[in-house]
């Protein structure tokens, strides 16, 4: 389902006499559906890197990017666009909405751009409101204005109302307490039992060890390593 290939990503420092900096050289990774895989190594080892490119914010160099039918290296922004739309969804550390927007309609967004009916989408936002522990009386305010806690559970909730055939979560589980952190994981067991490819960084490593069927050490993909 996520193929990776051949992956090189440099940055330019445009502020300091157009530097090049290269990050990563001949990554490769393979994800089956059902499949988990943790991505790890030291900080600055390209973790994020390489996840930003699978969702296409980051543009690789060079090499394969493939997502199902889709090569996010190469594929125009349209088709970039729809893949984010209906089969790669990505939980970010950081929730970003549009301020306004009352929390049950941000969560139910993803379904509704999928074609469900407003009536199935907010029940599925409901629900997965109510798992993840944010007040009912909370569900009519915009989630800008809720603690970085709430705001987490809000962005997982998101990542996780339309079924995606692929995700990649971001520190999924970072500073949740015990109740918290068991919902999200149960909902990663459930997307990969529907046969969800994921791709997750994951430094609580009691989670990736519970969700995460194998490991990738992004350092051996560091340009010097590559050498």
């Amino acid at each position: 389902m996520i193929e990776v290939s051949g992956v090189a990503k440099s940055f330019v420092l445009h502020n300091q006499g157009s530097a090049v900096i290269p990050v990563m050289h001949g990554a490769d990774l393979s994800v089956a559906p059902g499949e988990c895989v943790a991505l790890v190594g030291a900080s600055g080892a390209g973790k994020s890197t390489l996840m930003r490119m699978i969702y296409g914010n980051y543009t690789a160099q060079a090499g394969r990017i493939a997502v199902g039918d889709v090569d996010v290296a190469s594929a125009p922004p349209r088709d970039i666009l729809r893949l984010r739309r209906e089969t790669l969804g990505y939980v970010s550390q950081f929730l970003r909405v549009v301020p306004r927007v009352p929390t049950l309609q941000v969560v139910a967004e993803p379904l509704r751009a999928v074609g469900a009916d407003a009536a199935r989408a907010e029940a599925r936002a409901r629900d997965l409101l109510a798992m993840l522990n944010i007040p009912e009386r909370l569900w009519s305010l915009s989630p800008t204005t809720f603690s970085g806690g709430e705001q987490q559970r809000v962005n997982i909730a998101r990542g996780f109302a339309h079924d995606y055939p692929a995700l990649l979560l971001d520190e999924p589980t970072a500073s949740l307490d015990a109740t918290n952190r068991a919902v999200v994981l149960d909902l990663i067991e459930a997307a990969k039992a529907r046969g969800a490819a994921i791709v997750g960084i994951f430094h609580d490593e009691a989670a990736r060890a519970q969700v995460c069927d194998r490991e990738v050490d992004v350092s051996r993909f560091t340009p010097e390593r590559a050498a």
